[in-house]
């Protein structure tokens, strides 16, 4: 027998409480996709581990973005508080874990778990918003999430630099403290959710899908080890990097054809008939693609051409947030009064392109203030598309696929940022290589002097440990900055049209009516009564 709680109406002092558990569980997850990356270096320090160094950054985002679409059907079934409990305490034993490891296979494990538990922490905070808060009234709390989004872009960078500069804090080795901060606020967001988070739920019966749920995270591992790991080291046409795309096309092939039959399904694939979900799933994987490209390349370009340190790049990304913050609140308030939301995702990704593309003017000596400019753009653009995307999609499903719908889209949102990311930092990589040989033959010919006692076999030093670069004379040196700055370049052409892709994907976005409270409320009796039926 099923039974179903009465529909209820959450007053916005009980929202704003609901907010600050579902903010902090999401700011940790979004931390940790950062926060490593400027203390990696202490960490393949202590654990001699440089070989297998990309790992620890890779399996937090293999998990995360494979555990994505499981946590919203399961939260479908089960209800959100326990799955979202759940996913804070897995993130909370993978963080503990994590600062507890002696090795780099044991860190590289314990981030596997971490990103188990940040899957669900990611996905169901927007889940839940779209229980508790109607499509018409979610704009005015967008900001919020806008808000954790620039701040974990910017924090990341800058607690990663702070840890791993002390050698010690509190008698325990600094860059531990990357994990083990997240405890006390893990802690806070379990305390919050069960003290408030008390959503009406409808109770169904219900049949798991394991064997689609094995497939699809099977799918996604072999897939993104092809493309984030094997494809970036190896190169694109090695046997491994080819073998591993191969199977997880297959696994993804197979995925489809089960869920096809599947009586209850991971991923219903009726939801792709869906006109708004499937163009929304589009433009969160481009979202994703251009959102990774920019947070990911402009601190690596401010760090090796500017000079700047970690903690330093990290700072001057200010105007990233400053963007992303205020459109999504001016947006989101727009919204809930006007009740239209198409406009915004246009002009969002066509802001973001307008910006990345603004990039290609990057030289050695641009001045930061030129640079602020592009990146307050493409934080606009990002403001004004990743957030109204989602109330767009949540007000076109049925509120019994709501769980699955939102988290479809974080985890399409999560794979674009894993492909954008391999794929940019592959084309840098490969341009860097091209243009310091061109670079360095060019000068070899107009200045002989000047690489008289340079060593060719030094270009392959420069590309590996960017560090180099502050040791070398003058000529040499402005000769390679020169190459990363082409190199950049390349990318930021590369990037520049796939965001225009979604500018014209946006153009096709249907507008309908937001839902408001009452019709939130026939919503959720209709979905109780198909669960009594």
């Amino acid at each position: 027998m099923t039974t179903n709680a009465p529909s209820k109406q959450f007053s916005h002092r009980e929202i704003m409480i609901i907010l600050s558990g579902l903010m902090t569980g999401m700011l940790l997850a979004a931390l940790d996709q950062t926060i490593v990356s400027t203390a990696l270096k202490s960490i393949v320090e202590d654990f001699n581990g440089l070989d297998h160094y990309t790992w620890v950054v890779t399996a937090y985002l293999l998990t995360s973005t494979a555990s994505t679409p499981l946590y919203g059907k399961i939260s479908d079934l089960y209800g959100r508080r326990i799955v979202f409990q759940f996913a804070i305490v897995t993130f909370l034993i993978g963080s503990f874990a994590a600062g507890a490891s002696q090795n780099m296979s044991q860190l590289i494990a314990t981030r596997a778990v971490q990103g188990l538990g940040a899957g669900g922490l990611m996905a169901l905070t927007f889940v839940i918003i779209g229980d508790i808060v109607p499509p018409r009234e979610r704009g005015r709390y967008q900001g919020y999430f806008g808000a954790v989004w620039g701040l974990s872009s910017v924090a990341g960078p800058l607690l990663g630099g702070f840890f791993s500069d002390h050698h010690k804090i509190l008698g325990v080795t600094g860059w531990r403290w990357i994990f083990y901060i997240n405890l006390p606020f893990g802690i806070a967001a379990l305390a919050i959710t069960s003290a408030v988070l008390h959503i009406p739920k409808v109770k169904r019966e219900h049949k798991i899908d394991y064997l689609g749920a094995l497939l699809l995270v099977a799918a996604v591992v072999t897939t993104l080890l092809s493309v984030s790991i094997y494809g970036p080291q190896n190169g694109w046409t090695d046997s491994r990097t080819i073998s591993y795309l191969v199977i997880g096309i297959l696994l993804t092939v197979a995925f489809l054809y089960w869920e096809s039959k599947a009586v209850e399904p991971i991923l219903p694939l009726y939801l792709f008939k869906n006109h708004t979900f499937s163009l929304t799933s589009i433009l969160g994987a481009i979202i994703g693609a251009g959102m990774f490209g920019a947070i990911v390349m402009l601190p690596l370009y401010m760090q090796v051409v500017k000079g700047y340190s970690a903690t330093s790049a990290g700072l001057k990304l200010i105007p990233l947030m400053l963007g992303i913050v205020s459109t999504s609140i001016i947006s989101g308030k727009l919204i809930t009064k006007h009740g239209h939301y198409k406009r915004y995702p246009i002009a969002g990704t066509a802001l973001m392109a307008v910006g990345i593309l603004a990039m290609t003017r990057l030289q050695i000596d641009t001045p930061y203030w030129q640079l602020s400019i592009y990146a307050i753009m493409v934080g606009a653009g990002l403001g004004l598309s990743m957030q109204t995307i989602v109330i767009a999609l949540q007000n076109s499903v049925d509120f019994r696929d709501m769980g699955v719908a939102t988290s479809s889209n974080t985890f399409f949102r999560s794979l674009g940022s894993v492909f954008g990311t391999a794929i940019f930092g592959t084309i840098l990589t490969n341009r860097v290589a091209h243009y310091l040989t061109l670079n360095f033959t060019e000068l070899a010919a107009k200045n002989p002097g000047a690489v008289a006692n340079f060593d060719p076999k030094q270009l392959a030093g420069i590309q590996n440990n960017t560090a180099v670069l502050q040791t070398l004379p003058p000529a040499i040196k402005v000769t390679a900055l020169n190459a990363f700055v082409d190199s950049f370049h390349v990318v930021f052409y590369v990037a520049a049209p796939v965001v225009a892709i979604g500018f014209v994907f946006a153009l096709f976005l249907r507008e309908a009516p937001l839902r408001t409270n009452a019709d939130y409320a026939q919503a959720r009796e209709d979905a109780s009564g198909e669960a009594l039926g």
